[in-house]
């Protein structure tokens, strides 16, 4: 974490769950966060669009359990980027985080995205205005490069312009970005990880913090990486297999907390669920991101398949949960 940055003092980045589309929703950081009780959580990219002419409260509402959570925001204009920003103050954000990295048609199209990094002054432009909005740390995540714009000294100079509208925080997928040719999925694969890159941007930048994201799924992996830089983000490794998160706290934050087991995550979990229904939340909103608790265990197919054959149903309720835990061996 930057000494040089006050705002960021309230948490602590060394490991980061990623944003991911359609999944680190509200229902999916509840349950990661029963997890971990330290392990920063994204939310998925929500974009200006939505939040200033959409349902405002649906996209930024979450429960106080969940903190601390970063809102990542899409968008290009620095005058919308701060009305967001401003509305989501009013909820319990522990950061705000620019996308600079999502390579996907649609955010291009918006002309947000990881096409962003081609400007690098826009970019400066729409963190200034965020900054001004709101008193919460406001970060960029962004890739090594993109397109043909990938050497060493583009990368420096689009995290110095950026620097000096008042970001002290990046986050960077070391892998470029294709915006022609590959889709979003080849995007987190194809291109070659370059960490040597990211470690780099740490030495040539020391006042930063620089969070390393990419192709990491072992805690022990994490470890290596924080020996170089301030933080780790995990992406989908996490989300298949959220019972990665179980030791984060105490080998990562070095909490001496019992290490929680899958057993306590999920009656923790029907408890929320049994609530939700209550509200009128969909069961399916809810089970699907826990299909990974039991990766690798006895009863885990069982479990999964239970799951994913019943709770669509518009009928289906609690039981369909509590039947499917009763497959695995943990219960």
């Amino acid at each position: 974490m930057s000494p040089d940055n006050p705002k960021s003092l309230e948490i602590s980045r060394k490991f980061c769950v990623a944003p991911m589309m359609d999944w680190t929703d509200r229902h999916c950081r509840y349950f990661m966060r029963l997890i971990s009780q330290h392990a920063v959580l994204y939310t998925e990219m929500i974009t200006t669009g939505a939040i200033l002419h959409g349902d405002t409260h649906h996209h930024l509402h979450m429960d106080a359990f969940e903190h601390p959570v970063a809102l990542q925001l899409g968008g290009s204009d620095p005058a919308d980027l701060a009305k967001a920003c401003a509305l989501a103050s009013r909820y319990n954000y522990a950061e705000i985080n620019l996308n600079c990295g999502c390579p996907s048609d649609r955010v291009q199209n918006g002309m947000f995205g990881a096409v962003m990094m081609k400007n690098a002054q826009i970019t400066a432009d729409c963190v200034a205005a965020m900054q001004d909005a709101v008193d919460l740390p406001i970060t960029v995540k962004h890739r090594i490069g993109v397109d043909d714009f990938d050497s060493y000294d583009f990368l420096c100079e689009f995290v110095d312009k950026v620097a000096q509208s008042g970001c002290l925080t990046f986050l960077v997928h070391a892998r470029k970005a294709w915006l022609k040719g590959l889709s979003p999925k080849q995007n987190r694969e194809i291109p070659e990880l370059n960490y040597q890159r990211v470690y780099q941007l740490k030495t040539d930048f020391p006042q930063l913090e620089i969070i390393i994201n990419g192709g990491v799924t072992t805690l022990a992996q994490s470890v290596g990486h924080l020996e170089h830089l301030d933080g780790v983000m995990v992406g989908r490794e996490a989300y298949t297999n959220p019972y990665l998160l179980a030791t984060v706290d105490q080998q990562i934050y070095d909490s001496t907390e019992p290490v929680i087991s899958r057993e306590k995550i999920a009656e923790a979990f029907v408890n929320y669920v049994d609530n939700e229904l209550s509200k009128g939340t969909k069961l399916q909103a809810m089970t699907r991101h826990i299909l990974g608790l039991f990766h690798g265990m006895p009863g885990a197919r069982q479990y999964r398949r239970h799951i994913s054959e019943n709770a669509y149903k518009p009928d289906a309720t609690i039981d369909v949960l509590t039947t499917a835990l009763a497959k695995t061996t943990a219960f």
